[in-house]
């Protein structure tokens, strides 16, 4: 068994922008499970919030999406294994996703729609 390392960004310095905070890193093993936090600076009731990954040298993928209002959408490609959840009193989404594999090893970003 060998790690799948998941390396994650937050929203960094900018002129107009929300602050998104989220892990350095996390490491899982193929098959576990993966749960990444995202803790925001907006109200997660006012807004709907992405999450997107990016694995090396391939183009952005989109993941998911938690509306405002609580209703969830999700990519084919991870039904089933895919879960958003969000804590509305802390402000953090939080991402599940369950049988890892190794070619899943990518940055992951949680991202909040313009409105």
């Amino acid at each position: 068994m060998f790690s799948v390392a998941l390396l994650l960004l937050g929203a960094g310095s900018c002129v107009k922008c929300e602050q998104l905070t989220q892990p350095a890193s996390i490491s899982v093993q193929p098959g576990q499970t993966l749960t990444i936090s995202c803790q925001v600076s907006y109200s997660v009731t006012s807004y709907d919030t992405n999450w997107i990954r990016q694995p090396a040298g391939k183009a952005l993928e989109w993941m998911g999406v938690i509306w405002s209002w609580g209703s969830k959408d999700y990519a084919s490609s991870v039904q089933g294994r895919i879960e958003i959840t969000r804590d509305a009193n802390k402000n953090i989404v939080y991402l599940r996703l369950s049988t890892m594999k190794p070619e899943e090893s990518a940055m992951y970003y949680c991202a909040r729609e313009t409105q």
